[in-house]
């Protein structure tokens, strides 16, 4: 990850959005301007980078990992309200049909590359078996999304293990998130830029929280806005060079933006704020690609003390709060906002990368990206 020393603190920041002076919204972030400003939710990434030069299949170069975020302390035993929308669907994320038939995620959440969605879903099955006594019956159905890293990676030689998938639940903390090259974001590539993981997080007037993670991996470099400025026009392929030689086009590619609140919605609601992701990535250039799966996941932790148990001892009913739909909108507001920002910070997190057979992502040169705002009359602060 790209990083500035800060004078104040002493320590090396990463490089985000905010750090140039990109305002996205009028919005206010939480403390880490991350999905872990929504109390309990926690992030953790494995990354493997190994090897350079041609590419050998099963041997590398290998620039993958994978990412897992924790909702709560008790996702497997207490379920949370949850939904879930699809922009387009070139891509796969394991157990939304439980989703949207149940309104409910029963698991922590992963994001790898395209070939390795197998091993990490029934790495997190195993883990939670490890956790229960022995000799209890147990059944899950994993939340796993994928987008494909094959342009730098030896994807086909699936380098994802489970001991890398317990390896990030177990690291999982609340805080602040490490972005750009790390975990399932390693290898991925967006607008035609090294892309990655993002975060950012917005805090209502009623104090309600938003938090938004994106895996992103998406995009041509034509589209590319950043703050209502034509920036992929006005910093061409001419200047930077594209990822290539491969055998992808342009917006090949797919983008996972996982949605946290707060906010005591039910599973229709989430649904509705899951579907707000998709304006954000418009607002950067994103149009949802016949080649890109665009998958976005909402869950909320308002309502606590659900069970999953399926048994005549169970009440008869349950008592939950749902949020008027009259105070829904400032949440609709976060999750635009904080996905534009949580991709802005994936590109201006990311490194260039070289991966297999010596392809190269080139960052988002973040000197180059501040003059062509500052020549459209922009100035630091202002939000757009």
């Amino acid at each position: 990850m790209r990083a500035r020393f800060d004078d104040h603190k002493g320590v090396f920041q990463e490089m985000r959005a905010r750090e140039l002076g990109i305002v996205v919204g009028p919005g206010k972030p939480g403390p880490n301007n991350a999905i872990t400003d929504v109390p309990g939710v926690r992030v953790g990434h494995t990354t493997l980078i190994d090897g350079e030069g041609p590419l050998v299949v099963g041997r590398g170069p290998v620039r993958t990992g994978v990412t897992v975020i924790v909702p709560s302390v008790d996702v497997g035993k207490v379920p949370l309200f949850a939904g879930c929308h699809r922009l387009n669907g070139n891509g796969e994320v394991t157990g939304l049909e439980w989703v949207r038939e149940s309104g409910m995620l029963m698991s922590p959440i992963a994001i790898t590359n395209t070939s390795s969605v197998g091993v990490v879903r029934d790495s997190l099955i195993t883990a939670e078996v490890r956790k229960r006594p022995a000799g209890g019956v147990y059944w899950s159905l994993p939340v796993v999304g994928e987008t494909w890293d094959g342009l730098l990676n030896d994807t086909s030689g699936m380098h994802v293990r489970p001991e890398h998938v317990w390896s990030a639940l177990e690291s999982a903390t609340s805080g602040p998130v490490a972005e750009g090259n790390v975990g399932g974001g390693t290898g991925m590539i967006c607008h035609e830029f090294k892309g990655g993981v993002g975060t950012a997080s917005r805090v209502t007037a009623s104090g309600y929280t938003v938090g938004v993670h994106v895996q992103a991996n998406y995009g041509r470099r034509q589209r590319l806005s950043v703050a209502g400025v034509p920036v992929g026009h006005l910093l061409p392929t001419s200047e930077v060079p594209a990822p290539g030689p491969g055998p992808s086009a342009p917006g090949f590619g797919s983008i996972i933006v996982i949605v946290a609140t707060d906010a005591p919605l039910l599973s229709h609601q989430c649904a509705r704020l899951a579907q707000r992701a998709g304006l954000g990535i418009a607002r950067v250039g994103g149009v949802g690609d016949h080649t890109s799966g665009d998958i976005f996941v909402c869950f909320a932790t308002g309502n606590s003390g659900l069970s999953v148990a399926e048994d005549v001892t169970q009440p008869l009913s349950v008592n939950v709060t749902m949020l008027h739909d009259s105070h829904i909108t400032p949440l609709y507001d976060g999750v635009v906002d904080a996905t534009e920002e949580a991709i802005l910070n994936a590109l201006l997190a990311a490194e260039t990368m070289t991966g297999r057979d010596g392809i190269t992502a080139h960052a988002l040169p973040s000197d180059r990206l501040v003059d062509i705002l500052t020549s459209h009359r922009w100035t630091p602060g202002q939000y757009s």
